[in-house]
Parts: structure tokens; sequence; C-alpha cells
């Protein structure tokens, strides 16, 4: 029943296109994952620093 969804050419020269297709997607995924990280340690560093300014404040009140 799943024989017609399951498809493995017996030339696997088949394969190279895919392959060719599979790359530009595998390095574009990785790159959107480096992006995402970036933004996200920039982020949490300016609300650590926004944190740190809000803890001066109220400590500089309290004395």
């Amino acid at each position: 029943m799943l024989s017609f969804i399951l498809y493995f050419p017996e030339d696997k020269s088949e394969y190279v296109g895919a392959f060719l297709q599979m790359i530009p997607f595998l390095l574009l995924s990785i790159g959107a994952l480096w992006f995402f990280i970036r933004l996200s340690k920039k982020e949490q560093r300016k609300a650590d620093e926004l944190a740190e300014k809000l803890l001066n404040k109220e400590s500089e009140k309290r004395e």
C-alpha cells in the first residue's frame, strides 16, 4: 500500500538533484538560526542594562 509513496531509485544519480536542492535550504536555515541567536543575545544585553538601570534608580531613591 505504501510502496507508491516510498521511492528508492535504482540509479543513485537521481539523489544528486535532491542534494543540490537541499544545500541552499540547509544554508538558509543555518543562517536564520545564527541571526536569531545573535538577535536574542543583543536583546538580552539590552534587557540586562535596563534592569540594572532600574535597580540603580530604586537603590538611589531608598538612600
